[in-house]
């Protein structure tokens, strides 16, 4: 077993802390009402570049000596057993160097790009908290600093999703006017921020159960200690049959803020928010803030079971955790197709993207989960899923501030305005073509090698599995080539002669996104050595502990994936570039329309859950109505003294004063641990 190095607390949780001393002072020049821009960017970059360094120096230190636990005698809440750990293992270490470098390029590219903004200080204040919430999420050392860091996400999202929340009509997404089922497909910012929230919490609700549970359980907080005690908390929910119940609630929180089905719908409409902050989000925070959690997870409750291999609890264990990892792994399958399918009939660049986004998360949730399913190959399994994070990360933050650029030029978020960029842009048709290719999985780019490992593990567990990965493969290769050829290389379907005042954007938002897609680039031609440092962060991770070769074998699936994504890609290419033909819309005529309007219109989710939720809320709304007048009338006419006191007391509650409300949350909280404390 490698030994854990323990340091202080300073410097090495600098690396979450420095984005929320510099959100603070960012925040404090704001409330003073300090006009010069410059003092929030710089700012902002400069405190996420702490980070950055600090991050990458304990990341050299962990894979040269092993883990690193800085703070872990700090008591914050002693009779809680919670510090202000620090824990840097492979997993956390690797993690923290891609959020904040990755979000180091984004902040820079932000300068520029929200140059003039109304809201400048607003914006930066929210980045940059969200940047240190993130790094506090992946380094916290238990599930309470771990949760803090999980809502602090949550909230900067939807103050950045609704940042233009005067929802004039050209930061809308979705095409306005259009409905289906007598329900709207166009979002404003403003209600896009609310729907992320909502979407989310729902989730959210499911991780604070399921930490509870655990508390309950095992006794603690700390993620160590609670990799120590997994056979025992494992065996005590498996005896009770509650283990895949109790792990499927604490995942849903993961599948949520991952936009996995059926939670994918606020992260399609979370386009509203500039076009930076789409990068963040789907690149380097909160998406994958869900995935992380898995794969965090994931080692542990597998370690857990082997430790029980000699027991009679092994077999409960291990068939309920199968469950589990089974509906884990078939959800990341399907939301990888549906969301693909939806993006191969899209119009919107951004959303293109972002159905891609949800598409290659649910790649790394079966690609994790492949281990869960064989009770076994957890390093691979680890590695598949972080790998393409990583490769993810790069390349979708690349594509993200390509179309920032794009979207300013043709002074449309719609894909016909574009077309021809290639001659007036080409450092940045460069970019578009190196993320494009990487993301459709052609090689040798990252997105090919990390993209194999995930399908390969799909086989091995389930070749039905494998079958909707390669499937989501090809559609993603045509859904990507249709993007680039069409803004790059074709005429604009539509609002000719705005690709005539084309150039190249400002350096300082250029750079960024070209420095990505070259290291999209960079990471498959070293592969090799690349795949050294993940064997060494599987070998340093909690609950793995062991090495293994992160190479993609030249056989028989992987060659025939190869071929029919090059073949897509030429295919795609000639169709548009040299015939010049027009197959999207086509698609809108008969007798293709009703498929083209079912994946247009997002399989008709968004107004399924209208329907479900809105609809069944008003039909719940009237019973309490009805139920209330009830009330009213045994409190007034029955019994007036009582219907007196009643309402006195509820006036008392609430008031409409925030402060009330905040003090009876924290009230709430505390009788919650309370009992929690006397039911253990």
């Amino acid at each position: 077993m490698v030994e854990t190095h323990y340091v202080p607390f300073l410097p090495w949780s600098l690396s979450w802390l420095a984005p929320f001393v510099g959100a603070l002072i960012i925040a404090v020049a704001w409330m003073l009402k300090v006009k010069d821009e410059r003092v929030y960017g710089y700012t902002s970059v400069l405190s996420i570049l702490v980070s950055a360094i600090v991050s990458s120096y304990a990341a050299a230190n962990v894979l040269s000596k092993g883990p690193l636990y800085a703070g872990r005698d700090l008591t914050w809440v002693s009779w809680l057993g919670i510090s202000l750990g620090t824990y840097y293992d492979g997993l956390s270490a690797l993690m923290a160097v891609v959020v904040s470098w990755v979000s180091l390029l984004i902040a820079v590219y932000s300068v520029k790009y929200m140059e003039g903004d109304w809201g400048y200080g607003r914006y930066f204040f929210f980045f940059t908290f969200f940047v240190g919430s993130m790094m506090l999420l992946v380094l916290a050392d238990n599930l309470i600093l771990l949760f803090i860091g999980w809502e602090g996400t949550g909230l900067c999202s939807y103050a950045l999703i609704g940042h233009w929340y005067t929802d004039e009509e050209d930061k809308w997404v979705g095409r306005p006017g259009r409905r289906v089922l007598g329900y709207p497909m166009y979002f404003e910012p403003s209600h896009s921020g609310v729907r992320a929230i909502l979407f989310t919490r729902i989730g959210d609700l499911g991780f604070l159960v399921g930490i509870a549970v655990l508390y309950m359980v095992a006794g603690t907080f700390n993620i160590v200690a609670l990799t120590s005690a997994a056979p025992e908390w494992l065996s005590s929910l498996a005896s009770k049959g509650i283990l895949s119940a109790t792990l499927l609630i604490l995942t849903l929180g993961a599948l949520a803020k991952s936009a996995q089905f059926p939670f994918h719908e606020w992260l399609v409409t979370a386009m509203t928010g500039p076009t930076p902050i789409s990068a963040l989000i789907h690149a380097a925070t909160m998406v994958k803030a869900g995935i992380y959690l898995f794969l965090r997870l994931t080692p542990i409750l597998l370690a857990g079971a082997f430790a029980l291999t000699t027991t009679n609890s092994y077999t409960l264990v291990s068939a309920q955790l199968q469950e589990y990892f089974t509906i884990v792994a078939y959800i990341g399958a399907f939301t990888a197709f549906m969301l693909a399918s939806m993006a191969l009939v899209s119009d919107e660049l951004k959303l293109i993207l972002a159905y891609s986004t949800a598409s290659q998360i649910g790649y790394m949730f079966l690609g994790a989960s492949a281990s869960g399913l064989l009770l076994g190959m957890v390093a691979e399994g680890v590695v598949s899923g972080f790998s393409h994070l990583v490769s993810h990360a790069i390349f979708k933050a690349a594509l993200f501030l390509v179309a920032g650029w794009l979207i300013h030029v043709a002074h449309s978020r719609f894909i016909d305005p574009m077309g021809g960029y290639a001659r007036h842009m080409r450092l940045t048709a460069l970019a578009l073509w190196l993320a494009g290719l990487s993301l459709a999985g052609v090689p040798p780019l990252s997105g090919f090698f990390s993209k194999e490992m995930v399908i390969h593990m799909a086989y091995t567990a389930d070749p039905l599995l494998a079958v909707a990965a390669v499937i989501t493969a090809v559609l993603t290769a045509a859904y990507t080539l249709r993007v680039v050829v069409r803004v790059l290389h074709t005429p604009p379907y539509s609002g000719a002669g705005k690709s005539l005042h084309a150039g190249e954007a400002p350096p300082t938002m250029l750079l960024p996104y070209l420095a990505l897609a070259l290291a999209s680039v960079a990471i498959g031609l070293s592969w090799p050595t690349i795949s050294k440092v993940y064997s060494r962060m599987s070998e340093l991770t909690l609950a793995v502990g062991s090495p293994v070769e992160a190479h993609v074998e030249l056989s028989g699936l992987t060659l025939v994936t190869i071929l029919v994504i090059l073949v897509t890609v030429v295919a795609v290419a000639i169709l548009y570039s040299i015939l010049g033909a027009r197959p999207y819309a086509l698609a809108q005529k008969a007798p293709f329309d009703k498929l083209y309007n079912f994946l247009y219109d997002r399989w008709y989710g968004n107004p399924i859950i209208y329907m479900v939720f809105l609809g069944g809320g008003v039909r719940a709304t009237g019973f309490l109505k009805e139920a209330d007048m009830g009330i009213d009338y045994f409190y007034h006419s029955l019994t007036p003294k009582a219907g007196s006191l009643g309402a006195w007391i509820l006036r008392s509650l609430h008031r409409g004063r925030t402060e009330y409300y905040i003090a009876l949350y924290l009230i709430s909280v505390a009788v919650i641990i309370l009992v929690l404390l006397l039911t253990r």
